[in-house]
């Protein structure tokens, strides 16, 4: 399995310089990479099958058993698909190169969410902006700071 840090680099590497219509389905195999560091850290065999057709969204599903918070990156699982057919079945497109660089930021918002919750798993309960992220910094959220 790729280390996750090689993860971060090569989705960061494909967000800067690729315009290749190709991108796409390394950005889509880097995303899956990241949810089988989730599945595999819960002690589970990342599964092979596939849900409407993507094996992210089986991974995701997988991900998410037991666990709702983790619910909070479907859709971006979901927008990842989304581009990877968007860029595949109009390869051609004006915009090819602008979609390409969507998928990466979408792959590197699923990467940030997975490696965030692994390492703090009140990630998700209520945004990523929640007071376990940030509370030992000194940071109030916003019904603190209302006194709510």
């Amino acid at each position: 399995m790729t280390p996750l840090d090689v993860i971060e680099n090569r989705i960061a590497e494909l967000a800067d310089s690729s315009d290749s219509p190709e991108a796409v389905g390394i950005l889509l195999r880097l995303g899956e990479e990241t949810l089988e560091h989730w599945v595999n850290a819960r002690g589970q065999v990342p599964t092979r099958a596939k849900k409407e057709g993507f094996r992210l969204l089986a991974l995701h599903r997988q991900g998410a058993k037991d666990v709702p918070s983790f619910n909070a990156c479907r859709e971006t699982c979901r927008e990842l698909a989304y581009h990877y057919n968007l860029i595949t079945m109009a390869s051609d497109h004006p915009d090819t190169k602008q979609r390409l660089r969507l998928a990466s930021l979408v792959a590197n918002h699923l990467y940030l969410f997975v490696r965030g919750k692994m390492e703090e798993s009140e990630l998700g309960n209520f945004c990523c902006s929640s007071k376990p992220i940030h509370g030992e910094l000194g940071q109030k959220t916003g019904n603190e700071q209302r006194g709510v």
